[in-house]
């Protein structure tokens, strides 16, 4: 009796004496077992002002609520561990909790984990003047916050289908469609996908009825048959169709009458399960509507099959549907996640073009599920892809969003005051925690973040503010780090880097934000690392032109000068998820998983700004190597996967610079050793870029030396696109690069109808898909523009011209629109092709994609294949078929690439004409007279500046140009972008005289 006592007594010790024994392994670990400590239940006095200080050591027992809490001077507050129970929680609530000099605030730590329920709750409005709802941590100050030990984030190891079905839902109306008489679908009874359709006009044919008979007789037996009538199905129906409709189960088909709407859901072989109804005819818009529906049961749980048959408007109309029925859903999962529990909440990112599909499910009991597995309460409505494709990791991530420590503010039920309520409906004055340089020590894991940060500069989740160095440079024995936390439904970005270095930011999970999310700010921060971090839907906010949509972006002119109104494309239009201020920094194992303009941004301070100006030299962070990017994946994102382009104004407006300070602006990347042009050049590698299902490209670089290794660009409406300069290129000798890389057209991921933005027929597949931009839109891999670039041992799979759909997709295209240039030394080698029904397309004005294709660079696309690997024909150049400059007799035609493909050796010329500086210039090959090409200049008219012109040319050739009008005062031409001069002989017009150019000459 005694042993059996005790076992009883073993098993209940955790439930009945949670708060220790149970919990913490290393009791001399814990905060809370301090035998110091002073056991503290002050109870709740919202007006009460509280310091905690020398000599005051407190073990916060149960919940509390002040005015304000400040922990100084030897003041020390540690939560008391109650265990494991979700119903016991400790609730700490104020308007501002200040950590100053020598105060410490523990909630678990590093070696002993918070097990019980805490939360830190910031409470207040923004038209109260003496609130700040801010969690502060001072010099000198100590902040331990240690969550359990949760796994972050993973990735489904199966697609999640739409609908809860395993191929999806399927839905067809066939209002505007011509299918009179009775249609059908065979439906699979383990998938309920629809494995057959027909339409058969019974009205017209009685042949159309023996075919009819025919179908059902070939149905399996046990799969489910659906029917409608659609318009008029009885004239011909004939005694073969009706008897085998009727050993389905039906008794109405005998019946069916002259225009009367029928619908029938049933199983072949059990004639009991066959649900119908037929509504006689009375006319085309008093007719009611047939409906019916059936449940059917499988092993992933419920499904439903709906039909209708009806007369609408004076129109024939039949609908069928399958949906799975809303209950619970196992889903598969790459990582053991045993950690996550029943009551966890998690979301599910965008698979698709579109961010808004992620989905947030809570976890649900499971005992079937394995350590790979959870449950889901409800369905998912759009899929969310699950699979490694072509040898692409493709797997949709999944991120927890609950966390047993909780950092939270509390705001009003909407919007109110001055808070943007133009452009939200919600409070968005949330609670932040914002930590100063000098700090003792900062170390934060294992915390949910929600409703935290505002639209007020420097009001954020988690914000390390002006800190300097807070690793080991700065005397930090334990380098500071934010890891495993939980970041979501907040109003101001995720985790802050502002004028801090050497902080650690691993495992977080930021999702559904204003502004960009893990953010470096004045363009000085430095070695940073960001490691197997996840951000996902992150939306425009109103603090920076960066950060803006178009209609803030435009509305949004306090910071400008005078009536200037903000161009969204050139000012703006760059809220990322992660936007990386400054290149020396460490991104490595993220993932971008959905933003309104960019995933991974990488943005130039020419000049340090705000509270770091003057702390580093100009151009620095232009110039600085690259410190590691590996293994990051960047997709559904609505603009740009990778960006690495672009700068931030540094200056005030003024009348000749109107734009808000901080807006969106010129910056060029040229990494070199120590920042010193004069130095060597030093590539930044992109390694391991998975970029998928981006709205534009899947990447845009510019500048010098940026190579890519072993990426993939899959479902983006442009995969790559290298630009160096609209001139030179803009760092000399440097190009761009990719290698080893694969880059796919339309991938197995075909997307979600009910989301897409453009659901349309695919072109490799004859099946319908999510496409980016618009239907016509022309998908390419490799966008050539600018240059130098080299593209060596790439594979291109699955690109289709499709003009049925006027759209001219290739593998290897041209950037469109093309003001500027494209160099004769762009080359392509070892390029392998795989299911490329378009391996190059040059385009011309007046296809769909292409309507206004006519400028300068439109003209001068060019391309050289190194070894043949495209053409067939060794060191080539691939130029557009209307491109008599570069042309030459012995050239191969290509009419399916608008192309032909020469041999010869090329260069640029760059001209630069003054005074005037808008005349249209006109170039001839002297052996084709007849097919001069304009040139008009990218530059906007400046009386005091100049224009510039850069065509393609052949060597050893002679061109004349000739002006529209008066000849320029000043010319330069210059020879560019060649690898060898031979000779090349220029005849200019001036008036009545004439001047010889000789490249051979000293210009």
């Amino acid at each position: 009796m005694t042993g059996q006592h005790l076992t009883i007594f073993l098993v209940l010790l955790p439930v009945a004496a949670p708060i220790r024994t149970a919990v913490h392994h290393h009791s001399h670990e814990c905060p809370d077992v301090d035998p110091t400590l002073t056991p503290w239940s002050p109870g709740h006095d919202v007006t009460s002002q509280v310091v905690v200080g020398r000599g005051q050591s407190y073990l916060l027992q149960s919940s509390a609520s002040f005015y304000s809490l400040e922990i100084k001077d030897g003041g020390k507050l540690v939560f008391a561990d109650l265990g494991l129970s979700r119903d016991r929680e400790i609730v700490l609530k104020s308007r501002e909790i200040i950590v100053g000099r020598d105060g410490e605030f523990h909630i678990g730590s590093e070696a002993c984990r918070y097990q019980g329920q805490a939360t830190v709750s910031l409470y207040g409005r923004s038209d109260d003047q003496k609130n700040s709802k801010q969690f502060l941590v001072t010099p000198g100050a100590t902040l331990e916050v240690h969550g359990k030990q949760k796994l972050a984030w993973t990735q489904l190891a199966q697609t999640v289908p739409a609908g809860g079905l395993p191929r999806g839902t399927y839905y067809y109306d066939s209002y505007n469609r011509w299918t009179r008489g009775i249609n059908i679908r065979a439906i699979d009874e383990t998938s309920g996908a629809v494995v057959d359709l027909a339409d058969f006009d019974t009205f017209e044919s009685e042949e159309e009825s023996r075919r009819l008979a025919k179908f059902i007789d070939q149905i399996p037996s046990g799969r489910i048959v659906a029917l409608a009538a659609n318009d008029e199905a009885s004239r011909k129906l004939g005694d073969s169709a009706k008897s085998k409709i009727k050993e389905l189960g039906s008794v109405e088909v005998d019946s069916l009458g002259h225009r009367d709407p029928w619908a029938f859901v049933g199983v072949k072989g059990d004639p009991s399960s066959a649900v119908e109804q037929r509504i006689p005819y009375v006319d085309t818009n008093t007719t009611g509507k047939a409906t019916v529906s059936s449940r059917f049961h499988s092993v992933f749980g419920f499904f439903e099959v709906a039909v209708t048959s009806e007369w609408v408007g004076g129109r024939a109309r039949c609908t069928f549907s399958v949906n799975g029925s809303a209950g619970e859903y196992v889903i598969n999962l790459k990582d053991d996640v045993t950690s996550w529990e029943p009551g966890d909440h998690i979301v599910l990112a965008s698979t698709d073009y579109n961010m808004e599909q992620a989905e947030e499910f809570e976890l649900v009991p499971c005992e079937e599920c394995s350590d790979y597995q959870v449950k889901i309460n409800g369905k998912a409505k759009y899929t969310h892809f699950g699979e490694v494709s072509d040898e692409v990791d493709m797997r949709g991530e999944v991120g927890l969003l609950t966390r047993n420590v909780k950092f939270q503010g509390e705001v009003e039920d909407s919007c109110y005051g001055d808070n943007f309520c133009q452009f939200f409906d919600y409070d968005t004055y949330g609670g932040h925690l914002k930590i100063l340089r000098g700090f003792k020590n900062v170390h934060l894991s294992g915390i949910e973040f929600t409703r935290m940060g505002q639209q007020v500069v420097g009001s954020y989740p988690v914000h390390f503010h002006m800190a300097g160095d807070v690793d080991e440079l700065g005397g930090y024995t334990r380098p500071t780090y934010v890891r495993q936390l939980s970041i979501h439904h907040c109003f101001s970005r995720c985790v802050t880097i502002h004028g801090t270095h050497g902080l650690l930011v691993q495992e977080t999970v930021g999702y559904d934000t204003l502004g960009h999310c893990f953010f470096l700010e004045d363009g000085v921060e430095q070695r940073n690392v960001l490691d197997r971090n996840l951000g996902l839907v992150t939306r425009a906010g109103t603090l920076l032109p960066t950060d803006r949509d178009d209609n803030m972006c435009r509305s949004m002119r306090d910071g400008v000068y005078g009536d200037y109104e903000p161009l969204p494309y050139s000012d703006c239009q760059a809220v990322s998820t992660f936007w990386i201020a400054h290149p020396n920094n460490v991104l490595t194992n993220n993932a971008a998983a959905g933003s309104l303009h960019g995933g991974i941004w990488y943005i130039f301070h020419r000049k340090p700004t705000g509270l770091s100006d003057g702390s580093a030299p100009m151009y620095e962070s232009e110039r600085t190597p690259l410190g590691r990017f590996y293994n990051n994946r960047v997709h559904s994102n609505g603009l740009h996967g990778l960006m690495i382009d672009d700068g931030v104004k540094y200056s005030l407006p003024t009348a000749s610079s109107p734009q808000e300070y901080l807006a969106r602006s010129y910056g060029r990347y040229k990494p070199h050793r120590n920042a010193d042009l004069r130095q060597p050049r030093v590539p930044a590698m992109i390694e391991g870029l998975i970029s998928f299902k981006n709205w534009l490209e899947g990447a845009w670089v510019r500048g010098g030396d940026i190579w890519f290794d072993k990426c993939a660009f899959v479902d983006n409406g442009i995969g790559l696109t290298m630009a160096s300069e609209g001139t030179f290129p803009n760092d000399e000798g440097s190009s761009q690069q990719v290698w080893n890389s694969i880059f796919i057209g339309e991938s197995e991921n075909v997307g979600s109808p009910d989301g897409a933005r453009v659901w349309a027929m695919g072109g490799v597949k004859h099946t319908e898909r999510s496409l980016p931009q618009f239907a016509a839109f022309p998908l390419r891999g490799l966008d050539v523009y600018d240059g130098p670039i080299l593209a060596e041992s790439c594979t291109f799979k699955k690109y289709a011209q499709a003009p049925q759909y006027d759209r001219w997709s290739s593998a290897i295209g041209f950037h469109r629109y093309n003001a500027w240039q494209n160099s004769p030394r762009n080359n392509v080698t070892k390029a392998k092709f795989e299911d490329v029904q378009g391996r190059v397309f040059v385009g011309q004005r007046g296809l769909p994609g292409f309507d206004t294709e006519d400028r300068d660079g439109d003209k001068t696309n060019i391309v050289h294949d190194w070894d043949g690997s495209i053409t067939g024909y060794p060191d080539t150049y691939i130029v557009g078929q209307e491109n008599y400059l570069a042309r030459n007799p012995g050239c191969v035609e290509k009419p399916d690439w608008l192309a032909h493909v020469c041999s010869g050796k090329y260069a640029q010329l760059f001209i630069l004409a003054q005074s005037p500086s808008t005349l249209v210039m006109s170039m001839v090959r002297d052996e084709y007279p007849g097919h001069p090409m304009t040139f008009t200049g990218p530059l906007e008219y400046d009386p005091n500046s100049h224009q510039q012109y850069q065509p393609v040319v052949m060597l050893e050739k002679s061109y004349t140009i000739h002006w529209d009008g008066r000849a320029p005062e000043s010319l330069r031409i210059y020879p560019i972008n060649f690898v060898r001069l031979p000779r090349l002989d220029l005849l200019l017009h001036f008036s009545n005289q004439f001047c010889v150019f000789d490249t051979t000459c000293f210009i």
